[in-house]
């Protein structure tokens, strides 16, 4: 070997061995970032703000997982709050995660301080203009958006549902759908009559007309962004196919009656739209017991799927044995009515509490809507929703029931059987013509009962009442066609403050939707039952 080659073996058997006693170095591995699905303080800069505008962002929970582009909700926040409302007092991502019948959608939370989501009159703060322009855009280059108008939606309460009537209205071709929760507004009326620091601080800065009063206050500005006005517009296209929820509690100082009008206004229209009255007043309690049903509305629109016309019916129960049904006469006339007894009546001594219902019933299903309507009540009894009682069904098709056929029946029932014979324990009920027929017994029979119950009444258009001793219970479909008439007596019964409920419901009169509403009403009724 010469010495050539000996340096060269030497050189590569160094090498080999010097590199193989190094140990290799790992590179260390990076904690992948977690998923987040609640993005707060979240921001962008504004061009036409010129300052960044606060967002949160809620994702749907596959986000991370899957590639999928969704559909896009924007919660708009009310009065004097902020972008953090709907997931620090809304509890938003409890609700979405919980909700049935929706898909999974993004959910976007601005800040809108308290601009009513539209830009000022006098050009200086363009909120509206910010929202569609930079914010909408903006959120569908960062996320994973279908960018389509029937893929977006605006739900809002106070003055954000103000902003969920107004931004589809106003920008239809961004968004189809509207959810207005307790939507912060006012009819002419209502606008006229705001008090004068209100009305500056809080209308007039935005829609003009500061320190003006009377119908100097309805500017130019804000008939064009009144619902009152560019829904009665009838050769507006630009709102034809937007979908629209509106909800509101029976409890709110004026607002009820705001979406009340709204809804006649509507309906007098032919427009539609889903609208919700329930017990409540303007607070979170209210809006969150809407959201499982608004989220299902969204859900269905973003679908383009009719959302349902009726809910699902209530299950009746099991019919009452055949020896606890008595049918009677009222002596001396053609009146047939039915008296159903509650479990241990027959082997007891107690005296119980009457439900009378003057019941319209259908001709080609009468005796199935009267078993309906005990088993019923003989559910809620079982089910110690009301306490036992006696349930009078008076039918009517082609009687008129009149008061004093009402006092002649309780009379005829007191004196065959064991009741308790005084109002704080008699309720009446009664829908469609019973309805009517309970509504004309009013001013008449207040003695007899301490409660009246109407449901989808057939009451005149300028139904009202001005009675204090008797609670009225005013229940009628979205689709109902008393629509004017409850509006009156609604209006009538808050005017001279009476005691009384409110609902209007999802769905067309019918026997099932009757059985729905009493199942809702139950609370109530057991409560003036044990006056």
């Amino acid at each position: 070997m010469t010495i050539k080659n000996f340096i060269i073996l030497f050189g590569i058997s160094f090498a080999f061995f010097g590199f193989s006693g190094c140990k290799k170095e790992e590179p260390k591995k990076e904690n992948p970032t977690p998923f987040v699905r609640l993005l707060e303080d979240q921001s962008f800069d504004s061009k036409i703000f010129k300052r960044p505008i606060q967002y949160a962002v809620l994702l749907p929970a596959d986000y991370d997982s899957l590639n999928n582009n969704y559909p896009v909700v924007y919660l708009l926040h009310g009065y004097g709050d902020d972008e953090k409302a709907w997931y620090k007092y809304g509890n938003i991502q409890y609700y979405v995660d919980h909700a049935t019948e929706t898909v999974p959608m993004i959910y976007v939370m601005p800040e809108a301080f308290n601009t009513y989501y539209v830009n000022k009159y006098n050009g200086n703060y363009p909120y509206m203009d910010m929202f569609t322009t930079e914010l909408v855009p903006e959120i569908d280059s960062l996320f994973r958006t279908i960018p389509l108008p029937d893929q977006r939606a605006v739900m809002g309460y106070s003055m954000g549902g103000y902003g969920a009537m107004i931004l589809p209205a106003k920008n239809p071709e961004l968004f189809k759908t509207g959810v207005a929760l307790s939507m912060s507004f006012r009819t002419d009326t209502q606008y006229i009559s705001e008090p004068q620091g209100v009305f500056n601080s809080q209308w007039g800065s935005i829609f003009g007309g500061i320190d003006a009063t009377g119908t100097s206050r309805l500017t130019d500005y804000f008939l064009s962004h009144s619902p009152f006005h560019f829904f009665n517009d009838q050769i507006n296209p630009s709102l034809n196919g937007l979908n629209f929820f509106i909800s509101c509690g029976d409890d709110e100082e004026t607002l009820s009656v705001t979406s009340d009008t709204l809804h006649d206004l509507l309906r007098n229209m032919n427009y539609p739209h889903a609208y919700r009255i329930k017990n409540g007043a303007h607070s979170w309690s209210y809006w969150h017991k809407e959201l499982p049903e608004a989220l299902k509305y969204i859900s269905y629109a973003v679908q383009q799927i009719p959302y349902p016309t009726n809910p699902t019916p209530v299950n009746p129960g099991s019919a009452i044995p055949s020896n606890r049904l008595v049918t009677e006469q009222l002596e001396g006339t053609n009146i047939s009515f039915q008296v159903a007894l509650p479990e241990g009546y027959l082997e007891g001594t107690d005296n119980y509490p009457v439900v009378i219902v003057i019941h319209n019933r259908n001709m080609t299903t009468q005796d199935e809507e009267t078993t309906h309507l005990i088993s019923l009540f003989n559910s809620f009894m079982t089910e110690n929703k009301m306490p036992r009682l006696l349930v009078i069904e008076v039918p009517v098709q082609e009687t008129e029931i009149t008061a004093e056929s009402l006092r002649n029946i309780l009379n005829q029932v007191n004196s065959g059987y064991r009741i308790l014979n005084d109002r704080n324990h008699t309720v009446l009920i009664g829908n469609g013509d019973g309805g009517r027929m309970a509504y004309q017994m009013l001013t008449e029979s207040t003695d007899l009962f301490n409660t009246c119950l109407l449901f989808d009444a057939n009451l005149p258009e300028d139904a009202s009442i001005n009675l204090t001793d008797v609670s009225i219970y005013l229940d009628i479909c979205d689709l109902g066609i008393n629509y004017k008439s409850y509006h009156s007596l609604y209006v009538s019964l808050r005017n001279h403050q009476a005691d009384h409920e409110y609902r209007v419901r999802q769905g067309t009169p019918s026997p099932d939707s009757f059985l729905n509403g009493l199942t809702e009403s139950s609370y109530y009724i057991k409560a003036h039952l044990n006056d």
